[in-house]
């Protein structure tokens, strides 16, 4: 491991220790339009300036519509493309600053469980092999203790022993969930990204899933970051939860906290959303009019004030502080601010009219 590693380590400018992942405004561009020297000159806008972090052994989940960035973050997070800008700490290192040769060392710490259990499964490989590729690629047992391990894996999982020979597609949708699982947990990693995992799965199915990973949890100290649109399952499995719009977290909050007083109004109305098991209550659905805006070509100021029913002038031109609202709470609106920052907004709105004045003359 290099010096500059070892000295992040020990003088690492983490607040909490406790926090296996620290994400400081991450931005992930991706380039539509290059000029003649294939530089970018228009880019989508997939994260743009995401803050958050996660304990060790809790779960955070991230929700928000489709397109809104959340399966993005979980994957720049772990390097599986690079950043455009931010810093990402894994237990105090930035893994962006790593080495090819330290990261392959680092990536048995950090998993991530895909969306369809199908396509990320090799057909031409058996489950034990699929399993077990990983384990001895990075030594992570001895030669003659890996066939006793991913047994013991694959039963933790809920898999049988003479799985190991079958192949994927002798598997139901399920099943093949529990083996990615497997894949993930035979690496021993502290920290894994759940992108979605139960998506694709019968209602059924996602709850013996969903009862599995915290098992899991429970057992092997693990921490997920849990990528959802099933609010209801957000809600079962996480300890803190994050909501994204348009690349940005616009709140962010413990999770009984956030369930039982929404404050951003693009959080209320996707909780207004949530099915309500009873056929005599009455849902107070709150309509978002018009469609999420272009991440290429985002308006101006609060990137929700096109869709907001509590759109207020000051939301067209000034883009609101993401901020601690109260205790534990963060939020990105302008309902929020004090007093003090109202002044500061007012003066930056006057300010984005005169500009806006002037380039139409």
């Amino acid at each position: 491991m290099s010096e500059e590693i070892k000295n992040q380590l020990e003088t690492s400018d983490v607040e909490n220790t406790d926090d296996v992942l620290v994400v400081k405004n991450l931005k992930k561009y991706f380039p539509i339009k290059k000029n003649i020297f294939g530089k970018g000159t228009k880019f989508v806008k997939a994260v743009d300036g995401v803050s958050f972090s996660i304990k060790r052994g809790t779960t955070m989940g991230l929700v928000g519509e489709s397109g809104c960035g959340k399966s993005t973050t979980g994957r720049t997070i772990l390097r599986l493309q690079d950043k455009t800008e931010g810093e990402v700490l894994i237990n105090g290192v930035d893994i962006f600053s790593l080495s090819k040769e330290e990261l392959r060392k680092k990536r048995p710490e950090i998993q991530i469980i895909f969306q369809d259990p199908f396509s990320s499964l090799s057909p031409r490989l058996p489950v034990g092999e699929i399993i077990g590729e990983a384990v001895r690629e990075h030594g992570i047992v001895p030669e003659e203790e890996f066939d006793d391990y991913i047994t013991r894996i694959m039963k933790a999982c809920g898999l049988q022993e003479y799985h190991k020979d079958r192949y994927p597609h002798e598997f139901s949708g399920g099943q093949r969930q529990r083996i990615c699982i497997a894949r993930a947990l035979a690496l021993n990693p502290e920290f894994i990204v759940c992108d979605e995992p139960v998506s694709a799965l019968d209602v059924s199915i996602q709850a013996q899933i969903i009862n599995l990973l915290r098992s899991l949890q429970k057992e092997f100290n693990l921490t997920y970051l849990f990528i959802s649109h099933d609010l209801s399952v957000v809600e079962h499995i996480s300890d803190t939860v994050g909501v994204m719009y348009l690349g940005n977290m616009v709140e962010y909050a413990e999770t009984e906290e956030l369930f039982k007083e929404p404050l951003h109004p693009y959080t209320k109305a996707l909780f207004s959303a949530i099915p309500v098991p009873d056929p005599n209550y009455k849902m107070d659905r709150i309509i978002l009019e018009g469609s999420i805006p272009s991440p290429a070509n985002p308006p101006k100021g609060c990137k929700f004030h096109t869709r907001c029913s509590e759109c207020m002038e000051k939301c067209k031109y000034v883009d609101p502080e993401y901020r601690e609202v109260k205790p534990g709470r963060y939020c990105a609106c302008h309902l929020y601010n004090t007093d003090e920052m109202n002044k500061e907004v007012d003066k930056k709105m006057e300010e984005a009219k005169k500009a806006e004045a002037e380039a139409s003359k």
